[in-house]
């Protein structure tokens, strides 16, 4: 564990609720003396405390650590405003459908930022039957690779995982516009928009 809940935080989170450090203590079963002490940074709360102290404060256990807390503003639950998330170590790819704190293998992990798609990283589009074939003109080495492809829409994502030495192809069933993702271990997150039914915009 990198960092430990501070006092400022607990102090503001406090507030944030309206609570007294009495109510917080009675919440928590310890003396308003102990919340000061916390507060003003002349202690800590036990490990065994975090969580309920979390939830009184109305935050994760990650947003109390972290000082951050995240307010999911996406109410329409619209995945095309979804973030992806990709761990540097193990290569876990995340998806949410909103602002979230994510952590994997240790590392707190930035939302990626998509650019549009540049000519290195070219896509092409083929229909087969009822899917539509994607392929990316991209090297597939053990040093620069794409890691994924996903198809997102306001309702559904379609994601596939892609490794080294592969090939940086995948099908996905289209249903009419939304938003093609690639990401390069090397350039980072990309993006298509799909127009209609596997067609890129011209």
């Amino acid at each position: 564990m990198n960092a430990y809940v501070t006092g400022s935080t607990i102090k503001r989170l406090r507030e944030e609720r309206g609570l007294t450090q009495a109510e917080l203590a009675r919440r928590l079963d310890v003396s308003s003396k102990t919340v000061s002490k916390w507060e003003t940074a002349k202690g800590f709360p036990d490990i065994s405390l975090l969580e309920p102290l979390a939830a009184a404060l109305g935050v994760s256990v990650m947003e109390l650590l972290s000082g951050d807390t995240v307010v999911n503003r996406n109410k329409s639950a619209n995945l095309l405003r979804a973030k992806f998330y990709l761990c540097p170590i193990c290569g876990n790819v995340i998806h949410a459908t909103g602002e979230a704190l994510v952590n994997c293998c240790g590392v707190s992990l930035p939302a990626l930022e998509a650019e549009e798609a540049d000519e290195d990283h070219a896509i092409t589009m083929e229909q087969v039957e009822d899917e539509t074939f994607v392929t990316v003109r991209h090297p597939m080495t053990k040093t620069h690779f794409i890691s994924f492809l996903a198809y997102v829409t306001s309702d559904k994502l379609q994601l596939v995982k892609l490794y080294p030495e592969g090939n940086a192809e995948c099908r996905f069933r289209f249903q009419g516009g939304g938003m093609l993702y690639l990401c390069c271990n090397r350039h980072g997150l990309m993006k298509r928009r799909v127009v209609r039914q596997g067609r890129l915009p011209r």
